[in-house]
């Protein structure tokens, strides 16, 4: 074994990024962000990413968008958010109670107190309004999530 050879496979891994994202209800707009990040991320591009659900719907829909790994519920989230690089959902991913329910307190402080860097879609649902967010089409959106996220992971 060439000692060179495991330093450099040894650098390759720790920099890989874990990128988490989070949806819940039928999953459609995390799948929209995992389809236009693997469509920007260049394929040697060290990245992974995990979609979690708050439902197996949710994590079926991004799943099918493209992503790495996934899966389902409270504990996944909890636990996976711990060592992500970055966080992408709704803005709701912060609040306990939010996505119609779906966004447990526990999510909620697993999220918020996570040391990865966060990217918030501005859905002004379930009795919040963000103040200082244009009216935009999600699309419009999306576009913007992806564009954050390539800056941050420099692809």
């Amino acid at each position: 074994e060439n000692k060179e050879e495991w330093i450099l496979l040894s650098e390759r891994a720790y920099q890989i990024k874990k990128v988490v994202v989070i949806d819940g209800q039928g999953g459609r707009m995390g799948k929209s962000i995992i389809e236009q990040l693997k469509k920007g991320c260049p394929e040697d591009f060290p990245a992974e990413i995990y979609a979690l659900g708050t439902n197996s719907a949710a994590t079926q829909a991004m799943m099918k968008g493209g992503a790495d790994f996934g899966a389902t519920g409270e504990n996944p989230i909890i636990i996976n958010s711990q060592d992500a690089d970055l966080i992408i959902g709704p803005i709701g991913i912060l609040m306990a109670n939010a996505l119609l329910g779906e966004i447990t307190p526990a999510i909620s402080v697993a999220v918020g107190s996570s040391k990865a860097y966060k990217i918030l879609v501005p859905v002004n649902r379930c009795n919040h309004h963000i103040v200082g967010c244009q009216d935009a089409p999600l699309g419009e959106y999306l576009r913007q999530v992806c564009q954050e996220a390539a800056r941050v992971l420099a692809f």
